[in-house]
């Protein structure tokens, strides 16, 4: 079940992105969005390329908290469209790996307590 609305989101949903960002251009858009997921070539660099616990989030530099900063910078300052699109397209990409995640930790708490998540969190409580 997992698998399925992980990509039904990379997939389906960015359709409903596409369709409500230009109603006119939807295909395009969505095509473009879907482009957005070679974003995931960065799981190339990690050794091993593949671990089922792994939580992509924080661990890969284009999934990296500068990278996600980056993405919503993008889509606030951006003024070409096609390119606010792609930052949208590549948030969306993040939010939808943060999902699968939370899914993971669900069932396996170490898997958490392991992930650059759970560091996040870690330093954003220590700072309230």
């Amino acid at each position: 079940m997992q698998t399925l609305v992980h990509y039904s989101l990379h997939f389906l949903a960015v359709g409903l992105i596409a369709y409500l960002y230009d109603k006119k251009n939807w295909k395009r858009n969505w095509l473009i969005l879907v482009a957005t997921m070679l974003v995931d070539l960065d799981h190339l660099l990690a050794v091993p390329i593949f671990a089922p616990n792994r939580c992509s989030i924080g661990f890969h530099p284009l999934h990296s908290e500068v990278a996600i900063a980056t993405y919503i910078l993008g889509i606030i300052f951006t003024k070409n469209k096609i390119l606010r699109l792609i930052f949208i397209g590549l948030l969306f990409h993040m939010i939808t790996d943060f999902i699968d995640c939370l899914w993971m930790f669900s069932k396996c708490s170490g898997c958490y307590e392991n992930s650059e998540v759970f560091k996040w969190f870690k330093i954003f409580r220590n700072y309230n």
